[in-house]
């Protein structure tokens, strides 16, 4: 029988030898995990919920979740997305349910629903499964066979191999004995850390919408935008979440310390807001600033902000001066805040970075640089923004090369 050998028991690790046991019985499938558990970190995503996947079923705008691997994904998307994804957990007796923002959980809202199904999946397959399996090296012969040398001296031979160690070290190893180039992992979806007197004591207060960006020269710059959160070290949610995406390796080069911009009304045009503040001077003119505000903003906020803009609590709003009004409207919609540090997400820690992706064929996963080596998940130099769009890009990597070791037994 040919063998594959899947290192890494991780979602794309199983999802992989679950697709190509199941694609061609033929196939002898062992997967190694180093660890003592299986699947830890569908274990941990969504805080203990799993995230499987995002309700979005158009590769053309799906790519645009993922900062490195769009145009890689886009054809891999139209062989496997969501969809199948649903298809396949509903075929195993997992139904998901959808949430506003599109995220995709299964209805049980237990991560350990999705970890059985694979479990399962994989006895079925009569895929061999072992822990603490630390893979030392990987040698691969003038015949094209590999060596698997494991730690305690076991030695394991393969016709294939599937690489799913997800961003560890060991798997970027790996990669680089068998000919492979590693671009330098650095985190991707993280807070920032801010110690700024305008945030202070307002921990909890978030905005439906604001924009966050940074610059990254004189010219260009980045902008995300989406719900913020004011956190105790300084700001969270999405929309930061998703600007770390997208500049995670500007914001490394510049050891996390750069210039934010934060403009928490992006619905209204900076002109549009200065008239509108003037109209509700004139019509409010013995009303205290800081208890009536003119615009959709948290309380705490606007207080905060009107302090940042040399208003005192006891000022009406006829008092306002021009000054004044240009420095409040400044901090509504270019308030600058200094990016001191990247806090993390959660327990979901997702890196960019890794196995160069012009050494990978797309179609199939395997390895341009060494016949009969393939690769899926984050080990590949892919990340996606937050929302289940890491765990799909893994299941569609590992669908795609488990299809292909597959087929390639005759």
């Amino acid at each position: 029988m040919a063998r594959l050998i899947v290192v890494g028991g991780g979602a794309a690790g199983f999802f992989g030898a679950i697709a190509a046991a199941r694609t061609n019985p033929k196939l002898e499938v062992i997967i190694l995990e180093a660890g003592k558990t299986f699947l830890s970190k569908v274990k941990i995503s969504g805080g203990g919920r799993c995230n499987v996947t995002h309700h979005c079923f158009d590769p053309v705008e799906l790519v645009k979740a993922y900062p490195r691997g769009q145009r890689e994904l886009r054809g891999a998307f139209s062989q496997f997305q969501p969809q199948d994804m649903i298809a396949w957990l509903k075929a195993e007796g997992v139904n998901l349910k959808t949430e506003a923002d599109g995220r995709m959980f299964p209805v049980t809202d237990d991560s350990e629903t999705i970890i059985r199904a694979f479990l399962a999946a994989a006895t079925r397959a009569k895929i061999q499964c072992r822990t603490g399996a630390v893979v030392q090296s990987i040698i691969q012969d003038e015949t094209g066979q590999f060596q698997v040398n494991l730690k305690g001296g076991d030695r394991l031979f393969a016709d294939f191999i599937l690489l799913a160690t997800g961003s560890h070290p060991s798997g970027h190893r790996l990669a680089t004995t068998l000919g492979h180039k590693i671009i330098p992992p650095q985190p991707s979806l993280f807070t920032f850390q801010i110690n700024d007197p305008r945030l202070q004591g307002l921990a909890g207060v978030s905005v439906p919408g604001a924009t966050v960006s940074i610059k990254l020269d004189k010219k260009k710059k980045l902008e995300q935008m989406g719900p913020l959160l004011i956190t105790h070290w300084g700001l969270s949610g999405p929309a930061v979440l998703k600007l770390s995406a997208w500049g995670a390796r500007t914001l490394a080069e510049h050891r996390y310390t750069m210039l934010l911009t934060v403009n928490w009304l992006p619905d209204i045009n900076p002109e549009t807001l200065r008239q509108d503040i003037q109209t509700f001077k004139t019509q409010h003119p013995k009303k205290k600033i800081t208890t009536l505000a003119p615009v959709d903003i948290p309380k705490r906020l606007w207080q905060s902000l009107t302090q940042a803009a040399g208003i005192s609590p006891d000022q009406n709003w006829a008092d306002l001066s021009k000054k004044q009004l240009n420095v409040l409207c400044q901090e509504l919609t270019q308030g600058q805040y200094n990016i001191q540090g990247k806090g993390v997400f959660k327990d979901e820690f997702v890196t960019c970075g890794g196995v160069s992706l012009k050494e990978v064929n797309f179609k199939t996963l395997e390895s341009r640089r060494c016949p009969g080596l393939f690769f899926a998940g984050e080990v590949l130099d892919i990340d996606g923004i937050t929302g289940g769009f890491n765990f799909q890009s893994a299941w569609t990597t590992s669908w795609l090369a488990g299809q292909a070791i597959a087929q390639n037994i005759h």
